[in-house]
Order: C-alpha cells, then structure tokens, then sequence
C-alpha cells in the first residue's frame, strides 16, 4: 500500500509538472524544420509565418532548413525530436504523398506527429520556357501527346511539389513524359528560363514573378478559379483537364506525445497569424491566401493528410515513381 501511494504522488507529480510547463509553454527559443533549401516556396511560407508566430508567442521561432530525400529527412529529424513542442514542422503536401513514394519510410507518417494546423493552400501553374510552341492548354496537350518522347518536363527531385504536380498531369492525359529531376525548385526554374528544357508545374509562390515578367510561358493554375494575382491565367479546368485541381497545402506539425496544451497554443498563434495584414499582404502577392480558421486546427490539419494520402497513393502507384 505504501509503494503504491509513492507511485500515485509521483505520477499526480509528474502530470502537474507537465501541465505547468504547458502552462508556461513557449519559455525559450522553439525551432520550425523545413525539409527543403532555403530560398524555396515552402521556406518562403515559413518564414512569413514564423515571424508573426514569434511575436504573438513571445519567443524567437527559428526556421532550420534540413533538405533531403524529398522532405523526409526533415520530417524524420522532427519525428525523433523531444515532445516538448520546441521543434516543430512546417511541411508540404509532400507529408502525404511520401507515405506511398518512399518505399522505406523512416516514420509512420498518420502516427509519428502531432497536428498544429494548415497554414495555407498554394496553386499550382503549368508553365513553360518563353518560346514554346503551343498558346493555350488545349493546344499544349495535343502538342505534348504528338511530341511525347520529345517533351522535358522539369522537377524539382522526387517527393517535390513540382514531381507530383508532374506526374499528375500526366496521369491526366494519360501520357509519359521525359521527365528531368533537379536538386532543387532553383536550378530547375534556372534551366527553364534558359531553354534547356520545355515544361515544369510548380507553385505561384515559385512562377509568379516570372509569369508577370514575362520570362516564361503560363498556361494555367490549377485552382478552382483565377487567381487575383494572375488574373489573365485560366484555370485548368477551363482548358480542359478538370481532374487536376490540385493545391500544394502546408501544415504545421510537432513530435507526437507533445502535450494538447502546448499543440493547441500553437494553433491559436497559427490562427493569430494567419489574420496578420502582412501575412495576409505577402500571401497574396505570392499567389495564395491563408487557411480558414476552421483549417488551421489539429482537427483541420489531421483530416486533410488523411484524405491527401488516400488520394494520391493511386497516383503514385500508376507512375510507379518510387524512392528508396
């Protein structure tokens, strides 16, 4: 009886340890992994967020870029991190579809993490180099279904929003494509501003300084309607592939075991932030706007990678674009 009322105390001692520190949760510097380069989309949006997050928390969030494998050496490093809510992710729609592209995947996506909330849902653009043939989707899909053996289609490496983009509008036309992978969204974009290669789909927050100037070719965005930013650029259901609506989602997520608390704190600060004029000014300039109250939950976050997942697994498979 005794040894049991030393072990009731220590663990009532040991559960109000942990909520006090919830309690008083951020009391130092927290650390937000982006599984890609820095100077990319996902590391813009991040540091947009991030910013207004540390303001709001009362702490510095610094942004730790841990590129790799698609986005899961990140994610992995975050996974294995103590649960104490002082790293944190901020990933892509690459958390879902790594579950199927990566064949020995270091964690289990659904069960490894924590849900903060969705950050934002950024478009997708079919873009070309300047001189391409082809003047609308319509037109392009006929090009590239005559010419298929010839066409290059740029990514930015496997498990990149640019790769899954890819392989998506070819599952659409249902034709392959000479697909060519970089290190990376940069030196992928470099190549098609100079020619060496055809096509790419990538983000607006990617394309759409270079769409406006000029230096490359747009044929659509994959939202369900125009963008205010690129007005003039139709959707892609308006040129005919009405299968592609796709949006490259970013969400927050932390170890699991990290306590509720903690989780939800972080969620109401993503929400603060979301509603930043800045936040909101920049968002728009880049092509995209911030998640819903609603979406930027643990509750928001966890449906949408569960629904991503299933959704894309076929995809993936048909491709059979597999990582090691």
């Amino acid at each position: 009886m005794h040894k049991l009322a030393i072990y009731l105390a220590a663990t009532a001692a040991l559960a109000f340890t942990g909520s006090a520190g919830a309690q008083g949760y951020p009391e130092r510097s927290i650390t937000m992994v982006v599984p890609f380069a820095a100077g990319g989309p996902t590391d813009t949006v991040t540091r947009l967020v991030a910013e207004s997050m540390s303001k709001d928390l009362g702490q510095q969030i610094i942004v730790e870029n841990v590129g790799g494998a698609g986005g899961t050496l990140g994610a992995s490093q975050v996974a294995k991190a103590d649960p104490d809510g002082y790293t944190l992710l901020l990933h892509h729609i690459g958390m879902a579809t790594s579950a199927t592209l990566y064949r020995k995947l270091p964690y289990d996506t659904l069960n490894a993490f924590e849900y903060v909330g969705l950050v934002t849902d950024v478009p997708m653009t079919i873009v070309a180099k300047k001189d391409f043939e082809p003047t609308d989707l319509k037109g392009l899909i006929e090009y590239v279904k005559a010419n298929a053996d010839k066409v290059s289609l740029a990514n930015a490496g496997i498990g990149a929003a640019s790769h899954l983009c890819g392989m998506l509008f070819m599952s659409e036309i249902k034709t392959p494509l000479v697909t060519v992978p970089y290190k990376g969204t940069g030196p992928a974009m470099t190549d098609l501003l100079g020619g060496q290669v055809d096509l790419m789909c990538d983000q607006t927050t990617n394309t759409t300084k270079q769409i406006k100037g000029g230096t490359i070719k747009a044929y659509a965005v994959t939202s369900p309607k125009r963008l205010d930013a690129l007005p003039d650029l139709p959707t892609v259901a308006e040129g005919g592939l009405p299968g592609m609506q796709v949006g490259i989602w970013h969400g927050i997520y932390a170890p699991k075991g990290t306590p509720a608390e903690v989780t939800q704190k972080l969620s109401a600060s993503l929400q603060k932030a979301l509603k930043d004029p800045n936040v909101v000014a920049r968002f728009a300039e880049l092509g995209t706007v911030p998640s819903s109250e609603a979406e930027a939950t643990p509750e928001g976050l966890k449906s949408r990678l569960e629904s991503e997942v299933t959704r894309w697994k076929p995809v993936i498979e048909a491709a059979g674009q597999y990582a090691d």
